[in-house]
């Protein structure tokens, strides 16, 4: 018999998501007392001001600053890809890993073009999980909680500024039985044509998502929902955007499958995704919706379903960009430009 009284794996999990540090409010007001002196009419930068206020509070400085920001890919296979739920064959994900270290990828050309480190992390790629429709993802609590934990390893090194992406053929059958599984409605309402699945195969990935929610039979814990329906990116990249809080570095989540990840956080408590931008909304026909239940508003609008990480990354170069305004422009005093209010 087990003992229910014993620390079970996720209990840490779930500690980590509760003790996470608050934004510096002092640096934040500073921030933005610094943006009321720019040589600038108040407000005429939109939201690159409310960026560089943002990511004052996360770093607790002042004057915040961007020097390593790294874009972390985590790449994971599905069992539930044999169901014939996506246009590309399981083996993509090993041939796209490579071809990331070749540096042939769209996310390695967007890293080159915004100055950004680029980390992959293949996470047993010769071992799928389990087929979602008749099992659960990950064997057990311990599995899952150990492939969170090893996303933590993201942040390694001086990273200022993660953005988070993924590689998994048939990962967005995964996220969108995760979103269902949170947020009800119908599974419909959260499949997309992913990869550019339509016809047949639509509809076998519909039912896919509609037979492995019916399945955990209405459970609720969000990392038990993780554990049974989502895949090992997703569950590294919780673990990513939970160890960037404890230190402090704001995150940019991408697309439709890593915002699954920030989904299964925002259940647990919505403040534990507080310190996350959204790079984009994907032309993944849920990802609206699924940003809708997070309050979450996307810094692009491009019509991009890739993955990777490339929204995140596009979305980088305008947080840099809002870092560098904010820290090179002039005051009124030093430009000896006149003010509002002279």
């Amino acid at each position: 018999m087990i003992d229910q009284t014993s620390p079970q794996p996720f209990d840490d999990i779930r500690s980590l998501v509760a003790s996470g540090p608050a934004p510096d409010r002092e640096a934040e007001a500073a921030a933005r007392a610094r943006d009321g002196q720019l040589t600038k009419p108040a407000g005429s930068l939109g939201r690159l001001e409310e960026i560089a206020a943002f990511v004052a509070a996360w770093q607790a400085r002042a004057e915040p600053e961007i020097l390593s920001p790294t874009v972390a890919v985590f790449a994971a296979n599905h069992g539930v890809a044999e169901r014939g739920v996506s246009a590309y064959p399981p083996a993509v994900t090993a041939q796209m890993v490579e071809n990331f270290r070749r540096s042939g990828a769209a996310i390695n050309q967007i890293c080159l073009a915004n100055d950004l480190a680029l980390r992959v992390f293949e996470l047993a790629l010769e071992r799928p999980t389990g087929d979602i429709v008749t099992t659960d993802a990950f064997e057990n609590e311990r599995e899952c909680a150990a492939t969170i934990a090893y996303g933590m390893e993201a942040i390694a090194g001086q990273v200022d500024l993660l953005c988070v992406g993924e590689m998994g053929i048939a990962n967005t059958t995964v996220a969108a039985a995760v979103f269902h599984a949170l947020f009800g409605g119908k599974a419909e309402d959260w499949v997309g044509g992913g990869t550019g699945v339509d016809g047949d195969a639509f509809a076998l990935k519909v039912s896919a998502v509609e037979q492995a929610v019916r399945r955990i039979d209405g459970e609720r814990d969000p990392l038990v929902i993780l554990q049974r329906l989502g895949g090992r990116e997703i569950a590294a990249i919780v673990g990513a955007i939970v160890a960037a809080r404890h230190q402090r570095i704001p995150v940019i989540v991408d697309g439709f499958v890593t915002t699954a990840a920030a989904a299964v956080l925002y259940a647990m408590d919505p403040d534990a995704i507080s310190h996350c931008l959204f790079g984009h909304v994907s032309a993944e026909k849920a990802h609206r919706a699924a940003l809708a239940e997070l309050d979450g508003v996307p810094l692009l609008d491009l019509g991009m379903r890739l993955g990777e990480g490339t929204g995140a990354a596009l979305a980088a170069g305008l947080v840099r960009a809002a870092i560098q305004v904010h820290r090179g422009m002039a005051t009124f005093a030093d430009a000896g430009v006149a003010g509002p209010d002279s």
